[in-house]
């Protein structure tokens, strides 16, 4: 059952960082082929199926109205992407990362890989943040939206969707805001940049809550009380190895439970993120179920390798 991916050995330099992709990437038969040949990725959907009392395998192999609903997303993108780099880490033992980072969602992956927070405690944490940030706001009263412009951050975009009444959700690259927060100020946002900044694009996003705005903060006592329930089965040390979305900057110890919760409605730093990476030298992985973050990496020159199937860890771990 070993190696199923190949024997060659790694090219990899000697930093390599594991970025992971967040709600979104999602898609049926996600990890499936890495659960079927290998030990390690079906131990991490039993771990998961066991801590919340679902069958994930189900829930991520076949289509499914769950596997869109954010409660259940959330827990299984994380499972997917924990199966992977389960399989990678054990197939190959040289891989070996000194940096961690994801996308929204995905910094509860990076911290999992990390050795920060154990597998069991992650699901159901991201499991009670879907739920809560779904219940924040009723559906239909929220909206988001990606704007794209290439050198987007040297603009008054950002100026202009605050004056119309909606926030940065993230800053995900040179050529790309996501805007959030209630609908009217989300499509006069749109309305607003479109018509004053030449040649910007306004692309309504099909999601199911306004997240990473402040109509989310309503929720974040009850969350850090759920989180903080949990906070003696981590292992803090390790939390200056992950990327924080809210900071844009390494966690710390004493840090990481406020920036987690403060993520939920905060903007999510990933241009900062990246640039951090970039900074560290060495090798980017990217390990989830579609290519997401590779993309953005590329608008800043860094390079990154994408795994979403076994045939792609090949390809990338290929000497």
């Amino acid at each position: 059952m070993r190696n199923k991916i190949g024997r060659d050995a790694v090219n990899m330099a000697n930093k390599l960082a594991l970025i992971f992709p967040g709600q979104g990437s999602q898609r049926p038969g996600m990890a499936k082929d890495f659960y079927e040949a290998y030990p390690e990725s079906k131990a991490a959907f039993d771990t998961a199926s066991q801590a919340l009392d679902l069958d994930m395998p189900n829930l991520c192999f076949t289509e499914n109205e769950q596997l869109n609903q954010t409660e259940f997303t959330q827990p299984a993108i994380l499972t997917a992407e924990i199966a992977i780099w389960s399989a990678l880490h054990k197939a190959y033992p040289n891989l070996q990362p000194s940096a961690f980072a994801g996308h929204s969602l995905g910094e509860y992956t990076a911290l999992v890989a990390a050795g920060v927070m154990q597998l069991a405690d992650a699901v159901k944490i991201v499991r009670k943040r879907g739920a809560l940030m779904q219940r924040a706001v009723p559906l239909g009263v929220g909206a988001m939206a990606a704007l794209v412009l290439d050198n987007i951050t040297s603009t008054d975009c950002a100026a202009l969707v605050r004056g119309a009444g909606a926030e940065v959700a993230n800053l995900n690259s040179p050529a790309q805001f996501v805007i959030s927060g209630k609908k009217e100020a989300v499509e006069a946002a749109c309305s607003t940049a479109t018509q004053k900044i030449e040649g910007l694009r306004a692309i309504p996003l099909n999601v199911s809550a306004p997240f990473h705005s402040s109509l989310m903060r309503p929720i974040e006592a009850e969350f850090r009380q759920y989180l903080s329930s949990f906070s003696g089965n981590m292992q803090l040390e390790r939390a200056s190895t992950v990327l924080s979305n809210f900071t844009g900057t390494f966690h710390t110890a004493a840090s990481l439970v406020d920036s987690l919760v403060s993520q939920i409605s905060g903007s999510v730093q990933w241009l900062a993120n990246m640039n951090a990476l970039a900074a560290l030298g060495g090798d980017i992985l990217e390990i989830g179920p579609n290519r997401v973050l590779s993309k953005f990496l590329s608008t800043i020159g860094a390079n990154a390798k994408s795994i979403i199937d076994m045939k792609s860890a090949q390809k990338a771990l290929a000497a």
